[in-house]
This record gives structure tokens, sequence and C-alpha cells, in this order.
């Protein structure tokens, strides 16, 4: 009973702790879900609404609580189907989180094919679309395109963008060492201030990132220019060099460090207030 009695009064002084510990777990995966779903709108919107109701509730406001108490439930159904978009992005993000991960992966050596088929086209001033498939599942976009199930080689890659073959205006989905399926036919962003200068390719990189937790890798037909799209941002006007970096760190980290690691490199981000 002694014993008991001492687990408790040792657990009630670092209850406290723990509860601050558990709080701030949880407002940091709120967080990092938050930013990789761009829903500072929704949040906006939030804010507004309580806002007002705490200024009813604080002047007495009887007509305005009155109004709150009558619409509040519709008023959640609006929010549900206005904000649907972000909503399915939150929760789409939320199923994708690892909450806990021990160990880590190996390289992915199958990058250099990769870029090698990149900087080949970007010298030729030929558009290349290639998605890095990671945990989110693509069927229905797969789907749109012809699926390969080949090896990955460079020049299989040059050949699918570097001719006006039927494959070459779509994605290329990739996928450990192999290729699943090209000419894929990818969402376009849904955000509304992209630059103007960004053609289809860049806009639908953009759309795939904002849907899933693919990486995109982009060449520009115009310039040659390299990006890369993840997590709902456009990172334009890379080098070589750093594709390879991002790549690399990107497919091999889990999503928890990818958010500290985003802090420390910084690169030409393109994001919905930025672009």
């Amino acid at each position: 009973m002694n014993e008991v009695s001492v687990f408790f009064r040792i657990y009630d002084g670092i209850r406290p702790a723990i509860d601050i510990a558990v709080l701030s777990f949880l407002m940091y995966k709120a967080y990092s879900l938050i930013v990789k779903t761009n829903a500072v709108q929704l949040i906006k919107a939030a804010v507004t609404v309580v806002t007002a109701y705490a200024i009813a509730v604080l002047l007495q406001l009887h007509t305005l609580l009155w109004i709150f108490s009558v619409i509040a439930p519709g008023l959640m159904l609006v929010f549900a189907i206005v904000f649907q978009p972000e909503l399915r992005k939150l929760f789409l993000k939320l199923g994708q989180t690892r909450w806990f991960t021990f160990g880590s992966r190996a390289k992915h050596s199958y990058v250099d094919s990769v870029l090698i088929a990149a900087e080949m086209l970007s010298k030729q001033k030929r558009g290349m679309l290639v998605a890095f498939m990671r945990h989110t599942k693509m069927d229905n976009i797969i789907g749109t395109g012809t699926r390969l199930n080949a090896d990955l080689s460079s020049s299989l890659l040059v050949t699918i963008f570097g001719h006006n073959t039927p494959l070459h205006d779509g994605a290329a989905f990739i996928q450990g060492g192999r290729i699943v399926a090209a000419g894929c036919f990818l969402p376009v962003s849904e955000q509304y201030d992209i630059k103007k200068t960004f053609g289809t390719r860049h806009r639908a990189a953009l759309g795939l990132s904002e849907a899933s937790d693919c990486i995109v890798l982009v060449v520009s037909e115009e310039t040659g220019a390299y990006s890369l799209a993840y997590d709902s941002k456009l990172h334009y006007d890379l080098t070589l060099e750093q594709v390879t970096r991002i790549l690399e760190r990107q497919l091999e980290i889990t999503p928890e460090q990818q958010i500290i690691e985003d802090t420390i490199d910084e690169h030409k981000t393109i994001t919905g207030t930025s672009v």
C-alpha cells in the first residue's frame, strides 16, 4: 500500500509535465499537418467566427448569440462544404504521417538514372515530368496513363520524354527501381496565385504534391530549369546538385524529419503567398 501511495505521489508530481509534453506534441503534429496542406484559409475563417462569438458573449449581444445558436449546426456543414479540399488534404496527410519511427532507410541509388535523363533533356530543352511515389496509393491517376512496370533506366526516360511519343506529354511514375507508368494525367494545382509564366507541367506537379506525398521532378521545356514539387510547395530553378540532395533526403527521411529539414535549406520556394 505504501508503494502504491508513493507511486501516485510521484505521478502527481510529474503529471503537469506529462500533460504539457503531450499537448506540445499534439500541437506540433497539428502545426505540421496545417503547414503541409496550406489550410491557412480554414484557420482564418475559424478564428473569425470564434472571435465574433467571443465578442457577442463578452458584450452580451443577445440577438447575435441567438443567431449563432440557430445557425451553428448549418455553419459546421457550410465549413465542411466550402473547405472540403483543405479538409481532404488534412486527413490525407494525417493518414500518411508516421507518428513514431525508428531506424533509417537506405539511399535510393535509382535517383541517378532519373537525374542523368533530366540533365540530357534539359540540354535539349525537352520537358520532363517524373513523380517519385512514397506512401500514397496513386492507382486512380496511374490508370489515366499506360502501365509499363519496366526497369528504370535513363535511356528509357529519354525515349519517353525526348521524342514526340504518345507518352511524353504526361507524367511518369517511379517506385523503387521501376517505372510504374507513363503518360499519366495529373490534377492541376488549386492555388489561385501561381505565376502565369508557369506552364502545365509545373501546375500539374504542384497539383499532385497537394493531393499526395509524391515528389515531382520537372524539367522546363522553355528554359531547361529543374524544379521539385512536394508538400504543396514548388521549388523552382534549382541546380542539379540541389535536386540530387533534396531527392536523396526526401526519399529516405520520415515526414516528421522532413519539416525540420525544410527550415534549414533555403530554396526559391513558391507557395500560395510568395508565387
